[in-house]
């Protein structure tokens, strides 16, 4: 059975349809690699993956569950906050908040989930340090645990973003979402970013990562998906899309890329 299956995802804004019946699968411990010209759809699947967007059409399950279904459902807040909570979102540029440090950009939102706890009120102190001694070890995982106090500005991007691949982790979702994580960051810094998320994939976290980094999605991926003008044009095993894909537009767009 898959961990995440996505069935005919559609959604427009306005007259432009700009996902167009969008459907895969991933197992658990499985990177997909999703890969596309800039306006291709990549951003928005992610966007309606997290319900920072609503899917028009369309259904999402997570472990056999449907947590999603355009035809039925109506979220209002609290759903939509509950749902979210299966996945993780690492965004492009980092989107941390300047005036808390590397531990308290990680501690915040268990902090403030585990307000919801009914044990909270008796516990705070014991959750607390439970919620600060996970947030430091995450740290060390990403290879920051020197810079727990440091402040974004003291930080170097790819920095940055090893602090947000790790604050994604803090709730453990099932899923963690990657939406081009280095595109923001010069060459010299992307290697370190790449080299925590093939760790995370060496560790089984079931990923999707829109990339253009080629390479990357060769040597780490099980499946990589083409997208073109809404539509997925090719999915498969990196093998074959990346190194001998069936359609034509695939072809042409990966002329552009050095395998």
């Amino acid at each position: 059975m898959a961990l995440l299956e996505v069935k005919n995802m559609r959604k427009s804004f306005g007259s432009v349809e700009v996902l167009k019946g969008i459907s895969f699968s991933l197992e658990q411990g499985q990177t997909l690699s999703v890969i596309g010209p800039s306006g291709s759809g990549k951003t928005t699947l992610l966007r309606c993956m997290n319900f920072l967007e609503i899917p028009d059409k369309g259904i999402i399950d997570v472990a056999g569950k449907t947590i999603f279904d355009a035809e039925s459902s109506h979220l209002n807040d609290e759903q939509i906050r509950r749902n979210r909570l299966h996945f993780g979102l690492v965004f492009q540029n980092f989107n941390l908040f300047p005036q808390y440090t590397a531990l308290e950009n990680i501690s915040l939102a268990p902090k403030l989930q585990a307000k919801e706890r009914p044990d909270f009120k008796a516990n705070k102190k014991e959750i607390y340090e439970q919620i600060e001694s996970k947030s430091v070890e995450l740290l060390r995982r990403v290879g920051l645990g020197d810079k727990l106090g440091n402040y974004p500005h003291q930080l170097s991007g790819g920095q940055q973003q090893r602090v947000a691949i790790a604050r994604a982790l803090a709730l453990t979702p099932e899923v963690l979402f990657f939406d081009e994580p280095t595109s923001a960051l010069d060459p010299e810094l992307t290697g370190e970013v790449l080299n925590v998320i093939k760790q995370l994939a060496n560790e089984d976290m079931t990923m999707v990562v829109v990339t253009h980094e080629m390479s990357f999605a060769s040597a780490v991926s099980d499946n990589v998906i083409f997208m073109d003008g809404g539509y997925i044009i090719e999915q498969g095993p990196p093998a074959q899309v990346l190194g001998d894909p069936h359609e034509e537009r695939t072809r042409q767009f990966l002329r552009g890329y050095d395998k």
